[in-house]
């Protein structure tokens, strides 16, 4: 297992991204996950905590990591849902 407990997993666009964030979430936005996936997250054993705005792009891209294969993926909806703040570009 990797050495992360676990990944936090922004997939909006990195202009979303550099407005606001969760602090420590790594950006891979959805259109770009099949491609950087499988270089940028290669422990398909750590649980990966997904949000994006509003929940329907996490909620795709907890689809198409599934199917790839990663054990443990959780989406968790949007960012608008975070009740613990959120950090600034």
């Amino acid at each position: 297992m990797s050495e992360s407990a676990h990944i936090l997993l922004d997939v909006r666009t990195v202009p979303e991204y550099g407005e606001t964030r969760i602090g420590g979430a790594m950006l891979i936005p959805v259109d770009e996950l099949k491609r950087r996936a499988p270089t940028e997250l290669p422990d398909k054993q750590v649980p990966i905590y997904i949000y994006c705005y509003s929940g329907a792009r996490a909620a795709r891209a907890a689809d198409l990591l599934a199917v790839m294969g990663y054990a443990s993926v959780y989406h968790f909806g949007g960012i608008l849902d975070w009740p613990y703040g959120v950090t600034g570009g």
